[in-house]
């Protein structure tokens, strides 16, 4: 008599879920290193635009010439006011992403588990479909 082999399938649900994550993963990762790269593009603008308004200062102090150089300084000032701000919400939005991929990569493992603990999941080799 010859034996049949029953394996259980993850549910539709969770099938579901599954790919959910692995299509996000990547996204989210590449969000995650855009964003690493402007962070780091805003600080060193920030300061570029903090030397140029100390040099314009020093200029203007030792002009001979009267040369109003105060408004330039002050649009310099509040440029990287706006570069400040923008990087807070920049450094807010990667720490939720951070979070995000942590969830998800938590969440993958956590239902990798659950399938191989019920018989369900067979690793397969990406060579096989």
């Amino acid at each position: 008599m010859a034996a049949l082999a029953v394996v259980e399938t993850p549910s539709g649900k969770d099938a579901l879920a599954e790919g959910l994550l692995d299509l996000l993963r990547p996204a989210v990762q590449q969000l995650d290193l855009h964003v690493h790269s402007v962070r780091e593009s805003q600080v060193e603008l920030r300061e570029h635009i903090d030397n140029l308004a100390s040099e314009l200062s020093r200029i203007n102090e030792h002009q001979k010439v009267a040369l109003d150089l105060d408004p330039y300084v002050k649009k310099l000032l509040n440029a990287r006011r706006r570069v400040v701000l923008v990087n807070n919400i920049l450094q807010n939005a990667q720490e939720r992403l951070r979070r995000l991929n942590h969830n998800v990569a938590k969440e993958t493992a956590r239902r990798k588990t659950m399938l191989e603990a019920s018989g369900a999941f067979t690793p397969r080799s990406p060579s096989k479909p």
